[in-house]
């Protein structure tokens, strides 16, 4: 049963497969750490995100997740955040926060966004 009070918020696109497959894949692998989550899609939801302080276009194109003092994380701050609450992820969230590899894992992240919302017809202007 999820808690009343999420730990976490994760603003994600539910238009997007591979982020629906992501949402599932880390609720499978978070176990209970997954109930402190709560899962918001932006589709259609750019007054609640523009509450919440985020910028609608950037949730588009970057993950968003709010701690429970309601600091916003994005893209790979948000990812490190949001693994690092598991168990089984924390060793990633470490791999992703190194200095060598996190830019380019940024640079990357970036361009996959980009060109799938591209494909899609839906890259913000």
């Amino acid at each position: 049963m999820a808690r009343e009070d999420p730990e976490l918020t994760v603003y994600y696109d539910g238009a997007c497969p591979r982020c629906m497959r992501d949402r599932a894949r880390y609720r499978a692998w978070a176990g209970r750490a997954g109930d402190a989550v709560a899962w918001v899609d932006i589709t259609g939801r750019e007054e609640a995100l523009r509450r919440a302080g985020i910028d609608p276009g950037q949730a588009l194109t970057e993950l968003h997740v709010v701690d429970a003092a309601g600091a916003v994380h994005r893209e790979l701050d948000a990812y490190i955040l949001l693994l690092s609450r598991t168990k089984r992820l924390r060793p990633l969230a470490w791999l992703i926060s190194l200095p060598g590899i996190r830019p380019a894992l940024s640079w990357c992240y970036r361009k996959m966004v980009r060109r799938r919302l591209r494909l899609s017809g839906r890259l913000p202007e």
